[in-house]
């Protein structure tokens, strides 16, 4: 996790702060079994033929009825293969059809234009939705929402 995740990508794009390092993992995959455990949200490993992780996609229910937020991220040395589409398509199907899901989402910081790309050949388009503002320690961020609905 610390060879994928301990990337300026990464912390400019998404909540994985850089040093990500083995503490870091640690809690981060703590947090993710009990997100599982509590049926929050499931995350799993990207990977290929060889089963070496390549990056991690993940899914969670927003609070709202029918409704689920995917997220991903992708390696450095990963990059540009597919991986990332392939990822949020496998899970979108599997939230629209196994967890009974009607609109999956996916929230793009607007200048973020590969996880654009990435929406788009996977089939999402951006809503007029408000845009969400999180906090960073830098302070506030927007993010556009795009979805994709049963």
């Amino acid at each position: 996790m610390v060879e994928l995740f301990d990337d300026p990508e990464m912390d400019r794009w998404t909540p994985l702060r850089s040093p990500f390092d083995v503490a870091a993992a640690t809690a981060y995959l703590a947090k993710a079994r009990q997100s599982r455990a509590d049926d929050r949200g499931i995350q799993l490993a990207i990977t290929v033929e060889d089963d070496r992780p390549r990056g991690e996609v993940l899914l969670h229910r927003t609070g709202n009825p029918g409704e689920g937020e995917i997220a991903y991220g992708i390696g450095r040395q990963y990059r540009r293969q597919g991986l990332a589409k392939r990822a949020v398509e496998l899970m979108t199907r599997h939230a629209l059809q196994d967890w009974g899901m009607t609109r999956v989402l996916l929230r793009i910081d607007p200048a973020n234009e590969g996880s654009q790309a990435v929406a788009a050949a996977a089939g999402f388009h951006l809503t007029d939705d408000a845009p969400v503002i999180r906090q960073r320690k830098e302070g506030p961020f927007t993010l556009l929402t795009w979805e994709r609905t049963r």
